[in-house]
């Protein structure tokens, strides 16, 4: 570096200038090319194949159909009132109530009478994973802590975790919660081998770094600033090094370079505000000085307009008889309309009012909610209420269509919050502050390119996505080349 200080020494202020971004480009550049490519061939795979989780579908398709022959006992009493959540499902040939208190405990307590509820040891666990996939033998059942798959904070509650092993032809793998004794997650041979060519190394994600939250995002962050700088001083070059009239190079050339670097230069400048808003987006992940971060309503204000009113007496046998063939029941109170939901195999949902298990329509409702998000959002006036029977820019799916129609709430308060609430159940599908919608256009867009129009038109999105990242992967590669032919030059010594 002293060589390198001396050559700079008497440069006029813009030479002097010139002469650092070329260097921070190039040394900088040689590294951050690796991680642009890995970035680039990562993201195509995740495009197709995304990291596993147990979705609701996948939730309800394994469990086991209620015996409502069973189901006997009323489900219990909150601690000071209605609980944060209720539900009904099969636990082990047994129909349970799952509840959470607003304390946080949580419960689970059998729905038949006399019933006791078996030990999640290994044999449980073995019992669980058979019944889900109703497919292939269990290989083996392994107590772990965490693995790669089940790394993340949310499945703190439910560790330690039992992996069951199926002899299956797709190399199936359940966890099972030692707290709840619920199927949290399945992986596949195949999701397993792509996720570690795509999510793993895209999100830097290890399981020996991202078991400690902190330190994962710290990484994160220190690796994408370098690497925002190589795409500014890239950007930066390749528009000084560019000739456009009469000042071409010679021959009318627009650049002078040739072989690797004309590739690099040319790809650089195709597309390397793509990579620049791709780099800085990633970087946004992460909420770098928790610029993103906001506070939502007042607890108290969310528990009583989830569970402000008593929940009505459920008469179960009526319950059982228009609840046939369903696997999940979820009880709800929002905005005080207290609502069962039912979810059967396919992951349909119906929803019936109680007390009398009618079904409730969804535009009815529409005034309660109303006067319930306004308490909720602390009497702050509603400025609009909208009856979405479509996506918007902030209430959309990228895969499938979120739940529709859905109530967009439109308040005056210092956060310009936006409710979207579920018009059936009263429940707050998403909430949406000014800063949230500022963090869509800045990662989301920037990052996934999720428009609604593109993501409705699924082969739009995928060719644009594959256009810039072929691109992006030229200008990674041709970089990469150029660092590693620089590395390796050794000059000629010049003989006296």
């Amino acid at each position: 570096m002293a060589s390198v200080a001396t050559r700079t020494i008497g440069l006029s202020p813009g030479k002097f200038v010139r002469r650092w971004l070329y260097l921070t480009h190039r040394w900088i550049g040689i590294a951050s090319c690796l991680l642009f490519a890995m970035w680039f061939v990562s993201g195509l795979v995740m495009i197709y194949v995304p990291y596993p989780s147990l979705t609701l579908e996948k939730r309800v398709a394994g469990a086991e159909p209620i015996d409502w022959r069973q189901v006997t006992q009323p489900p219990p009493a909150g601690v000071a009132g209605p609980p944060q959540s209720l539900e009904l499902e099969m636990r082990d040939g047994v129909p349970v109530w799952r509840m959470t208190d607003w304390d946080g405990m949580r419960l689970t307590v059998p729905a038949a009478s006399d019933a006791a509820l078996a030990p999640v040891d290994a044999a449980y666990a073995a019992r669980v994973a058979g019944h889900f996939t109703r497919r292939g033998n269990v290989a083996g059942v392994t107590p772990l802590e965490r693995d790669q798959w089940t790394v993340a904070g949310g499945f703190n509650r439910h560790r330690p975790l039992w992996k069951v092993a199926l002899d299956d032809a797709a190399a199936t793998e359940l966890y099972v919660s030692s707290s709840t004794g619920n199927v949290v997650l399945t992986t596949t041979g195949n999701e397993r081998f792509w996720n570690w060519l795509g999510s793993v190394p895209h999100w830097i994600y290890p399981t020996v770094l991202r078991q400690n939250g902190e330190a994962w995002r710290q990484a994160v962050l220190w690796l994408s600033g370098p690497c925002i700088a190589a795409a500014v001083t890239g950007i930066w070059i390749g528009i000084l090094r560019t000739r456009v009239r009469e000042r071409r190079f010679k021959g009318g050339r627009m650049t002078p370079y040739h072989g690797w670097m004309l590739w690099h230069h040319i790809a650089g400048l195709a597309g390397g505000f793509f990579l620049l808003a791709w780099i800085f987006s990633g970087w946004l992940s992460v909420d770098p000085g928790h610029l993103f971060a906001g506070s939502g309503p007042d607890e108290q204000a969310v528990q009583d307009y989830s569970a402000g009113t008593l929940m009505p007496a459920l008469d179960l046998r009526q319950l059982g008889t228009m609840a046939q063939g369903a696997r999940l029941v979820r009880v709800t109170g929002d905005a005080g309309q207290w609502r069962v939901s039912l979810f059967d195999a396919a992951g349909q949902r119906r929803v019936l009012a109680l007390p009398d298990l009618t079904p409730a329509p969804a535009a009815a409702a529409r005034p309660a909610i109303e006067q319930a998000a306004r308490q909720l959002m602390a009497g702050h006036a509603l400025r609009r209420s909208d009856w979405l029977t479509g996506q918007d820019a902030y209430y959309y799916g990228v895969a499938e269509p979120p739940r529709l129609p859905v109530l967009r709430l439109r308040f005056d308060d210092p956060a310009a919050t936006w409710l979207y609430i579920d018009p059936q159940t009263g429940t707050v599908a998403r909430s949406v502050t000014r800063r949230d919608r500022v963090y869509r256009w800045l990662f989301d867009l920037l990052h996934r390119w999720d428009f609604n129009v593109l993501n409705t038109h699924r082969p739009a999105r995928d060719i644009l996505l594959w256009a810039f990242s072929i691109v992006g992967l030229v200008t990674s590669i041709s970089g990469i080349w150029i660092g590693w032919k620089r590395l390796t030059h050794r000059p000629h010594r010049r003989t006296t």
